[in-house]
């Protein structure tokens, strides 16, 4: 009897989870725009590129349509989101992916590469509390070559303007109940539906038993995140771009 082979569409999934995360951030594009701006500025338009805790490999995907001839190393432990990741790339030798947990002391010897011109990552380090997060990026200046860049763009709050904060947070859950109410997937729900799924049940079960439901993270200031950077070996770091609620941390080793 002939076997059965169960598939999934991944550019579908890759794009729901671009759109479902865009819910949450509808500038997430302008960051991307901004990283890519500032990878070009610094390493040029053939990089070596590490997309850190890359998820689905929306960074990766972004770099390779603007620099066909970068590639990209993708890391991450979720085996849902980088099973997205494998199949929205497979085939693509500019690309390859690594199953690690940046909480793991020797998470960077399972890399191919000792250097990135650039090490990217975006809404994800904030799963991380202050303290693990300190020595990831004293792990990560040491991958990122003399000349390199790191950025981080991620949910970064300045809690000196608590005034401002809530008024913003009152506009921007405005903005989520309207494209909610127009059928707008959330974050739970997503991950429903790719609990459903015949080829991401499993990886999905899996993802939920080694992060649980939410993160135990924290969302210092952009401040914090650019004197942490400096503190960990590069020479200069600093924001360069921002929204109400939100940075992109850029640094230069």
């Amino acid at each position: 009897m002939a076997e059965t082979t169960v598939s999934t569409d991944w550019q579908a999934w890759q794009q729901s989870w671009d759109r479902q995360q865009e819910w949450y951030m509808p500038d997430r594009e302008e960051r991307f725009r901004v990283m890519l701006d500032m990878v070009e500025s610094f390493v040029g338009p053939e990089p070596r590129v590490l997309d850190l805790a890359c998820g689905t490999g929306s960074i990766t995907d972004r770099l390779l349509r603007r620099f066909p001839k970068a590639t990209s190393t993708g890391v991450d432990l979720d085996p849902a989101l980088l099973a997205i990741a494998e199949g929205t790339f497979e085939g693509d030798d500019r690309v390859s992916f690594v199953t690690a947990d940046l909480k793991d002391p020797e998470w960077a010897s399972k890399l191919p590469y000792g250097s990135y011109d650039a090490v990217l990552t975006a809404t994800a380090l904030h799963w991380l509390r202050n303290e693990p997060l300190a020595v990831l990026y004293g792990q990560v200046a040491g991958l990122v070559r003399d000349g390199g860049v790191f950025m981080n763009a991620d949910h970064m709050k300045d809690e000196g303007t608590p005034r401002i904060n809530a008024a913003e947070r009152a506009h921007r859950h405005a903005g989520r109940d309207r494209a909610k109410a127009a059928g707008a997937l959330d974050w739970a729900e997503w991950w429903q539906l790719a609990a459903k799924d015949p080829v991401l049940a499993e990886p999905t079960a899996r993802r939920f038993e080694i992060y649980g439901e939410h993160a135990d993270g924290e969302t210092p200031s952009a401040d914090w995140h650019a004197r942490t950077l400096r503190e960990a070996g590069f020479d200069e770091a600093r924001t360069v771009w921002r929204s109400p609620s939100d940075a992109l941390v850029l640094a230069v080793k």
